[in-house]
């Protein structure tokens, strides 16, 4: 009887396990169909690396993207990297402590500059404890610091070429001149000699362009036998001062400017690698944008390349931007109106494809666009909510030591490839930037230490800056004319 029973109970039992065991089936498929989602959603959100493509390379490889555009171009190289001429003696290349300390200085002064107008000699007596030096102005007049991307130019007739440094946070350019009456630091190109050029010109004190030198180094000029005499001084105590002139500037072979105001250098100290000096391309009525307004429409634009070991470029005119029709577009920050810095409104940050819970009020100190600061300087609330993210989504990677100012470090030296989060920046206008794969680390001891390249500001109402790491194979447009910069990915 009990096993008629059992026997009589099998067929129910069986259909209702097996009801079970589909239904089972099916709520595991809705499982793994979830699971395959949140993996494409990963792997849209995450940059796919090759561990050894994030090493430096001993071997210059030249961008193969054609610009297409009819502005006029100059190739862009790492000062440091293989593709660059200065780049021959080991020895004189910073380290990379050196490197961050002269970031974190240039980015002090920069935060500096606005929040205070008493800068110069107060700034630097502030970091070294001394009084700044009577031979060289009282006033900062840029914030030289680690500019590491560099152009060549022609000066004078005949043209002599000249390696420079280029830089969105100076205004005035100048470069080392003969006879070097106080002193040059070595640098790679033969040095400028005007008594060789048939174009050159002294500006003279009584001249009405010797006073803009006030708006643009920030200093009042002097004289030396009725000369103007210019002074830069820059936030890393680095300084040029000399005799302002005019000369003949040659970008490309058809781009040539008569009577272009510069720096002709007599005494120059400090940190600027063997290069001959600087390209200031800042908004003052000085700098290289304002002075070729005329041909160029106060619009250029650059692509810093992808790594030090490829190039980028320079553009400037309305041929900038590979598809200028498509460019989104984001204002200039009303705030930085009338600053030489390119100030943007940054209104959040988003950490593989999650937008970070981050008040709007802790970026009302702004942000500015700089060529010349290597990392992205946040403020504390932001870059703490940046890194928490970050860290979250490397969970499955080893964390190295932290080198420097650099708190967020990874050790791959056990790993092929790795998948880093996307970084997304998305400022006023509805503009969303993506950082590019190789615009958010940096590699300090092989792969063994490869650091977040982002940090936070020391206090909450310091300016943001966006850094040139984070900038790596975008092209930037900078629309001065129509106060607004755009942004294009794959860019070089």
């Amino acid at each position: 009887m009990a096993i008629n029973t059992i026997s009589s109970s099998f067929p129910r039992l069986f259909l209702v396990s097996t009801l079970v065991f589909l239904c089972s089936l099916k709520g595991l498929g809705f499982a793994f169909e979830g699971r395959e989602t949140i993996e494409k959603n990963l792997l849209h959100h995450t940059h796919t690396v090759q561990v050894s493509s994030l090493l430096p390379s001993t071997t210059c490889t030249p961008s193969t993207k054609d610009p297409h555009r009819n502005g006029s171009s100059l190739k862009v190289v790492h000062k440091h990297g293989p593709c660059s001429q200065l780049n021959q003696d080991k020895t004189k290349t910073p380290t990379d402590a050196e490197i961050l300390e002269q970031d974190q200085l240039r980015a002090e002064f920069i935060q500096y500059s606005r929040r205070s107008k008493r800068l110069g000699g107060e700034f630097l007596r502030r970091k070294s404890g001394s009084k700044a030096s009577t031979n060289i102005p009282a006033n900062l007049g840029g914030s030289f610091g680690t500019n590491n991307y560099i152009v060549t130019v022609g000066l004078g007739t005949p043209k002599r070429s000249l390696t420079l440094v280029f830089d969105t946070g100076s205004d005035l350019t100048w470069t080392q001149c003969q006879p070097c009456a106080g002193s040059c630091y070595d640098q790679n190109d033969a040095i400028f000699d005007p008594s060789y050029s048939s174009t050159y010109t002294n500006i003279t004190c009584s001249s009405p362009l010797c006073s803009q030198l006030i708006s643009g180094p920030g200093n009042q000029p002097t004289c030396s036998s009725s000369t103007c005499v210019y002074g830069v001084l820059y936030g890393d105590n680095s300084f040029s001062l000399g005799f302002f002139g005019k000369e003949k500037l040659t970008l490309t072979a058809k781009d040539v400017f008569k009577d272009f105001l510069f720096g002709c250098g007599q005494y120059n100290k400090g940190l600027f690698g063997a290069t001959a000096g600087l390209l200031g391309l800042g908004r003052d009525k000085l700098s290289l944008v304002e002075q070729t307004a005329n041909r160029y429409g106060r619009i250029f634009s650059y692509c810093l390349p992808p790594t030090s070991s490829s190039t980028g470029h320079l553009t400037f005119g309305k041929g900038s931007g590979k598809a200028s029709n498509t460019i989104k577009f984001t204002p200039f920050s009303k705030s930085y109106s009338k600053s030489s810095f390119y100030g943007l409104d940054l209104l959040g940050i988003s950490v593989a494809g999650d937008k970070l819970a981050i008040p709007p009020s802790v970026f009302s100190t702004g942000l500015i666009i700089d060529s010349g600061t290597i990392l992205t300087y946040l403020p504390p609330t932001a870059y703490n909510a940046l890194r928490t993210a970050f860290r979250q989504a490397m969970k499955n990677y080893t964390m190295g030591e932290a080198f420097s100012i650099l708190d967020t470090c990874y050790d791959f030296s056990n790993r092929n490839t790795i998948s880093i989060p996307k970084i997304v920046f998305s400022f006023r206008g509805g503009v969303d930037v993506e950082m590019d794969k190789f615009g958010v680390f940096l590699v300090v001891r092989s792969v063994s230490q490869v650091c977040l390249a982002f940090t936070g500001n020391k206090n909450a109402n310091d300016t943001a800056i966006f850094g040139n790491t984070q900038q790596r194979g975008l092209e930037v447009v900078y629309d001065v004319g129509g106060s607004r910069i755009g942004f294009v990915p794959g860019g070089c």
